[in-house]
Parts: C-alpha cells; sequence; structure tokens
C-alpha cells in the first residue's frame, strides 16, 4: 500500500474512534434543540483536527479543547491528540505553553465568571493534566524513543563504515607497498639494462647492424620503463570508469558537461597560459569532482566554473545554485569524493573549501604555481591519501556531500553518531522521568491550589463542633459563612461543614435542623 493511501485510511479511522462517541451521544435520545446541527458540526470539527493532526497538531489539540466546551463528549478525543500532539510536534515549549494557557484560562472562567465550586474546578482539571498533559509526555516520550532508535541505527552505520574504511587503509597501503616494491626492484633492473644498451651502443668497435639493436634495445627499454610508471600510477590510484584523457583541458571539460544537458558557464582567464603539470591536474580534477557534484544533487541548476589565474596562484572555484527538483536518486555519499579532491589539491600545494553558498554549493580551491608538493606519508595509515600516488581515491560517482559538504571522515561521522546516540538517550531519559514525574508534581500542586479554595469559610474545628446545642437557633450557632459540598444523595434539611482534612477538605459534620433549630449532629464516617 502507497504510504499516502495508508496515511489516509489511518487518519480515517482515527476519525471514527474519535467521533464514535460524539455520534452515539447525538443519536440517542432525548434530541435538543438543533441537534442535527450540533451532531453535524462536531463531526466537521473533528475531521478538522484530524486533517491538522499531521502538519499542525497543536492546532489539532485546541480544536478539540474547544470542542468540549460545547460537547463534553469531545474530552474522549483530548488525550489522542493530546497524544499525537506529542508524537508529532519537536518541541516542547509552544505546547507546554497552551496547556498553562488553558489552565489559567479555565481558572479565571469557571471560578471568576461562573463561580463555579472548588470540587467541579477540580474535576475540570484533573481532566486537563490526566486527558491532556500525561498524554502528551508519553507522546513525547514515544518520540525520543523513536529518535533513540534511529540514533542507535546511524552510530551502528556509522561503525560498519569505520570498520570498512579501516580495511580499506589496510589494503591501499599494502597496494602502495607492492608498487613501491615494484617500482624500485623493476625500475631499478630496467635502468641498469637500459645503461647497458647505451654503453653498446656507443661502442667503437660493435658493428653497425648491432649498434642499431643496441638503440632499439635502450628505446624499448625506455618505452617499458615509462609504461611501468603509469601501470604504478593506476595501481596506486583507483579511478571508476576510464582514466583521464590525455591533455583534456578544463574547456573540453565544461563541453563535454554541456554536452550531456549540464547548464554550465566557463569564466576562464584568457591569460592564464599554461599551468604547470601537478597544479592543471589539481585543477582538472577540482573541476571535474564539483561537475559531478552539481549533476548528482543539483540537477538543472546553474553552475559558474572560473578558473583565474593571479599573484602567483590560480584561483578555481565551482558553484551552483539551489537543485530546483532536489537530488537524484541513489545511495547516500560517504564523502570520499571530497576527501580525495581535498588531498589532491593538497599535495598540489593548495587548500579547498566547499560548502552551501546561497541555497546551492560551492567548491573553492586555491594553488601556488611555483610551490613544492606536499609529501604523503605512505606507511602511515590514518593519513589523507595513505598509499596512493597524487592524491585519494575518489571516482566522479562519490559526490562530495555528507553532513553539509563538511569532508570529514568515517571517524569523525563515528564520533558524530556516537555524540547523537548519547544525546538520544540522554534525552529518552529524561523524557521517560517526566512522563511519570511530571503528572505527581502537577497532581500535588492541584491539590495544594485546591485544598484553600475547597476550605475557606467552610471549616468547623472540633472544638466548635463540640460547642454546638442541639435546640439552638441557628442564627445563634455562629457556623462558617460556606458550607462543604454535600454528599450524593443527602437529605433536605441538611447542612455539611469540613474540619479541613487534607487534601480534599471532604465533609465532616452533618447539622440537621428543623424550623431554624438544631435538631441533629454527627459525624460523618471518612
Amino acid at each position: 500500500m502507497p504510504p499516502s493511501v495508508r496515511r489516509r485510511a489511518g487518519d480515517l479511522l482515527l476519525w471514527a474512534v474519535v467521533a464514535a462517541p460524539v455520534a452515539y451521544a447525538g443519536l440517542t435520545p432525548p434530541w435538543p434543540r438543533h441537534a442535527v446541527a450540533l451532531l453535524a458540526g462536531s463531526l466537521a470539527l473533528l475531521g478538522l483536527a484530524v486533517a491538522l493532526g499531521r502538519r499542525w497538531p497543536l492546532a489539532a489539540l485546541l480544536a478539540v479543547v474547544f470542542g468540549s466546551l460545547v460537547d463534553g463528549n469531545f474530552v474522549f478525543a483530548i488525550p489522542v491528540f493530546s497524544y499525537l500532539a506529542g508524537r508529532r510536534s519537536a518541541g516542547a515549549g509552544r505546547v507546554a505553553a497552551v496547556f498553562a494557557a488553558i489552565a489559567v484560562a479555565g481558572t479565571a472562567v469557571n471560578l471568576g465568571l461562573l463561580g463555579t465550586n472548588p470540587e467541579t474546578w477540580f474535576l475540570l482539571a484533573s481532566v486537563l493534566l490526566f486527558a491532556g498533559v500525561f498524554p502528551w509526555l508519553l507522546g513525547r516520550m514515544r518520540r525520543q524513543q523513536r529518535a533513540l532508535a534511529e540514533a542507535g541505527e546511524r552510530h551502528a552505520e556509522a561503525e560498519e563504515r569505520e570498520r570498512r574504511a579501516a580495511v580499506e587503509r589496510v589494503r591501499l597501503r599494502e597496494r602502495a607497498r607492492i608498487a613501491q616494491d615494484m617500482h624500485d626492484s623493476l625500475g631499478h633492473d630496467l635502468s641498469l639494462i637500459a645503461l647497458r644498451a647505451a654503453a653498446l651502443e656507443l661502442a667503437a668497435d660493435l658493428p653497425p647492424a648491432h649498434r642499431s639493436a643496441a638503440g632499439e634495445l635502450r628505446a624499448s627499454v625506455a618505452a617499458a620503463t615509462e609504461r611501468l610508471h603509469d601501470i604504478i600510477g593506476v595501481l596506486r590510484e583507483e579511478r571508476s570508469g576510464s582514466l583521464r584523457p590525455a591533455g583534456e583541458t578544463v574547456a573540453e571539460l565544461v563541453d563535454g558537461a554541456r554536452d550531456a544537458g549540464l547548464a554550465v558557464d566557463l569564466r576562464a582567464d584568457p591569460d592564464g597560459g599554461d599551468l604547470p603539470p601537478l597544479v592543471a591536474h589539481a585543477v582538472h580534477r577540482v573541476v571535474r569532482e564539483a561537475l559531478t557534484n552539481a549533476a548528482r544533487y543539483a540537477p538543472g541548476a546553474p553552475v559558474t566554473v572560473t578558473v583565474d589565474r593571479a599573484g602567483g596562484e590560480v584561483a578555481v572555484s565551482v558553484v551552483n545554485g539551489p537543485a530546483p527538483d532536489g537530488p537524484l536518486p541513489g545511495p547516500a555519499s560517504h564523502g570520499s569524493g571530497l576527501l580525495a579532491l581535498r588531498e589532491r589539491v593538497r599535495l598540489a600545494g593548495g587548500v579547498l573549501d566547499a560548502g552551501p553558498r546561497g541555497g546551492g554549493f560551492a567548491v573553492t580551491a586555491h594553488l601556488p604555481l611555483t610551490a613544492a608538493p606536499a609529501v604523503v606519508d605512505a606507511d602511515r595509515p590514518d593519513a589523507p591519501g595513505a598509499g596512493r600516488s597524487g592524491g585519494l581515491a575518489g571516482s566522479a560517482g562519490d559526490g562530495l556531500r555528507e553532513d553539509g559538504g563538511s569532508g570529514r571522515g568515517p571517524r569523525d561521522r563515528a564520533g558524530d553518531a556516537a555524540r547523537r546516540l548519547r544525546e538520544a538517550r540522554r534525552r529518552a531519559r529524561r523524557s521517560l522521568l517526566v512522563a511519570f514525574g511530571a503528572p505527581a508534581g502537577l497532581a500535588l500542586v492541584l491539590a495544594l491550589v485546591y485544598y484553600p479554595l475547597a476550605t475557606a469559610g467552610a471549616v468547623l474545628d472540633r472544638s466548635g463542633y463540640e460547642r454546638l446545642r442541639l435546640g439552638a437557633e441557628r442564627a445563634d450557632l455562629g457556623l462558617p459563612r460556606r458550607q462543604a459540598d454535600p454528599p450524593a444523595g443527602s437529605a433536605p434539611g441538611c447542612e455539611f461543614y469540613t474540619d479541613g482534612n487534607f487534601p480534599f477538605a471532604e465533609p465532616t459534620w452533618r447539622l440537621c435542623f428543623t424550623d431554624g433549630r438544631l435538631v441533629s449532629k454527627e459525624r460523618i464516617a471518612q
């Protein structure tokens, strides 16, 4: 089932669940006036809340809270949307502010305007706490648990990448050693052969035919030495696809990118002249990798290539705009292309900078024209470019971006993943404590607020109760100005007072009057 269809089916099921209590109450007699319109409006409001729930979960929660002012059956939907708000909301500040505003406004309306008794206010506040705040905290805890699981997966992936990178470094270091051994042994032997051939070619007593054969041998050895150098270069630096065409310029590279459909604007210095071979190779590599990056991550975006030679250095930059339709599909890049490019520029004595710019991406390199190239320690496995001649291996398909184009290696990414995992674990533990500790704390605060409201002017202590005499006029008893809420099913003509028991100040004394005289008094069993 496609995700969009699954989401719509889930929303429809959610609407049916939260609408069931409202619909049942609306379809059950007796029917009040405008019952049909009220039911239709309630169901439409629930549908609106479900529709808003994925994108604006807080607005959906507010919709059902306001609906409870008209129809008390909306209270069954409040826990559901509170939980979803916790699952779907990234931050907690706005939701907490909304709950606080509802509590303050509800208290002011009920106690200040409507004159609601404290017991009813306490009941409404408890509904807000256990039907609103507690489910929201559970949803937030579930969100943190999901984030913890995702962080664990990323950490495992980062560790696996680091393991593969370590294996690759060992493999490349061994390749470099093999290449160096071949160069040292075969190159030395071939040089000796060429030297002996040259000596034979110059020998005065050698017949012309043999001298010609010696010259051919010397030329063959020189060609073999050159081929050996090329083979070792390929062994030291892996490349996906074909090698760079001999003598290919940046302009030809840009023309090839244009032929492939990339919108490229080349701005090259007309007086730049020829560049040193190592610098020219580095410039070509920067442009090639950056164009590959633009084609993969910003297809259809305009690209500007600038090559400027001035002040003893050459500056090359490749800048692409934002992607109109997003990156091309494919596996995630591990940033090896950028690592290879950075090392290639470093070996040429330059520096490379790459990162987002203006909604797109920019790759900039500055290379000196006369500086000596940097040296790579091929025996150090953790060295950038270890075991490679002329830079890290990085194919055009590697891409340049990961983690915002920072170019950090697998160890850095593994460290970031471990740090994110620790942070996710800390947030999950904190959410668990808050989810169960906050309701208990809020309930205690609620009881502390409710107690003075319930006892104000309604407390009859034991000594005052003992002084009451049967048959006395009520007006002469000096009773508190306010009674406690009577228990259900109380007989008429009786009054109830509390002794101030904590935390709910339940009725303690029952006083019954006939014709304004006290005829009975008793303590209510609690």
